[in-house]
């Protein structure tokens, strides 16, 4: 039997709200948005070569290609 719950209204306290992003934590997720941004940007550029590559375009000297 299926169960579908239209609303739900709650209330969340904090029991500290400098607890909640410490430097430890703040830390932490800017490391993994730098690492998230890193990876996309890293992908776009060997999507960019490997259509370059697919096209035919370039001598392969601008990748480092001798």
């Amino acid at each position: 039997m299926d169960v579908h719950i239209a609303d739900v209204v709650s209330t969340v306290r904090a029991v500290d709200n400098e607890a909640l992003l410490s430097p430890q934590v703040m830390e932490q997720i800017v490391r993994a948005v730098l690492r998230a941004v890193e990876e996309n940007e890293a992908h776009r550029t060997r999507v960019q070569q490997e259509q370059r590559i697919a096209s035919g375009g370039g001598d392969g000297y601008e990748r480092g290609w001798s």
